[in-house]
């Protein structure tokens, strides 16, 4: 028996209990020698979802099912995550940039000419909206869920767990990706609602050893907060420049109970931009998606048929 604290490569993901839930064509794109995953469902205007940590695109199941009626919905599988390549960090910059890079690549490699729609959640926010930054004129709407592409707001420090997966190795090693303590804590605190087995077991699914969860604490490690972090000047241009996507229709829906991304972030949104519509959920948390799946795909849904490309 293999324990659970000491790294194993490729252990297959266990589908059996959540792929009715997932009833999608995977689809690859190599880059760097690394198989690249998202999913391509539906026909008409692109809506391209981009995933934060610790999911991946089974967490926007609901609205691919639902708008891929109408249409293209394109969902991409962060390097790390999902049912994409999981290599270690000889192979892979895990890097904010690395990651906007991925995206870009993504849309190259689909001859994306269309105005796209970007959904964005979670670490989403900073990738996706750094992708629209490098081609405005091809994004139509926004919409936005539990984000940010800014500093925490007001000085505000990282939560304490946070802080302790962030800069303290020789803890945070064994907690993330021996004990699997930062996947297991979201499918605990990160919805207000217990989540079904199933669910959980398709959100968890990829990340089932060592090795394959990797990413999960590189996206918390690349945390930029002070001048000298890798990210930290991608973070300073995204905030410096975040104003030139203010004449575009935004949509924002949030979680209220999210000890993350509070209703601070979500005040300087409302700052950034008083034009955008704005919904609040007070019965929901970082995964809102999970919380009110019905209620957010009515206000996506209403979003897009207000502001037709």
């Amino acid at each position: 028996m293999v324990s659970p604290l000491k790294p194993h490569k490729n252990k297959p993901i266990d589908f059996s209990a959540w792929q009715h839930l997932y009833p999608f064509t995977s689809r690859f794109i190599e880059r760097g020698g690394l198989k690249y995953h998202y999913l391509d469902e539906g026909c008409g205007e692109p809506v391209l979802m981009i995933h934060g940590n610790p999911t991946w695109s089974f967490y926007f199941r609901v609205l691919i099912k639902a708008l891929s009626n109408n249409y293209r919905v394109i969902v991409p599988d962060h390097i790390g995550c999902g049912l994409s390549d999981k290599p270690g960090r000889d192979r892979y910059d895990y890097r904010l940039k690395s990651r906007i890079d991925d995206l870009a690549n993504l849309i190259a490699r689909l001859d994306l000419k269309e105005k796209l729609t970007l959904v964005l959640h979670d670490w989403g926010g900073a990738i996706g909206l750094a992708t629209a930054l490098r081609r405005p004129e091809q994004i139509g709407r926004l919409v936005l869920f539990n984000t940010a592409a800014f500093p925490p707001p007001n000085g505000k420090k990282l939560p304490w767990r946070l802080r302790i997966i962030r800069n303290t190795r020789n803890l945070a090693q064994p907690a993330v990706l021996g004990a699997n303590l930062f996947v297991r804590a979201a499918l605990l605190m990160a919805s207000r609602r217990r989540l079904p087995r199933e669910v959980r077991a398709g959100l968890a699914a990829p990340y089932n050893c060592w090795h394959n969860r990797l990413a999960t604490l590189m996206f918390v490690r690349d945390i930029p907060i002070e001048r000298a972090d890798p990210s930290y000047e991608l973070i300073h241009f995204l905030d410096e420049n975040l104003h030139r996507l203010s004449g575009l229709p935004m949509l924002i829906c949030w979680g209220e109970h999210d000890f993350v991304f509070d209703t601070d972030y979500l005040h300087e949104w409302r700052r950034r931009f008083p034009e955008a519509e704005v919904h609040t959920l007070s019965d929901a948390g970082h995964y809102l998606l999970e919380d009110a799946p019905d209620r957010i795909l009515t206000l996506v849904n209403r979003f897009l048929q207000s502001h037709p490309l």
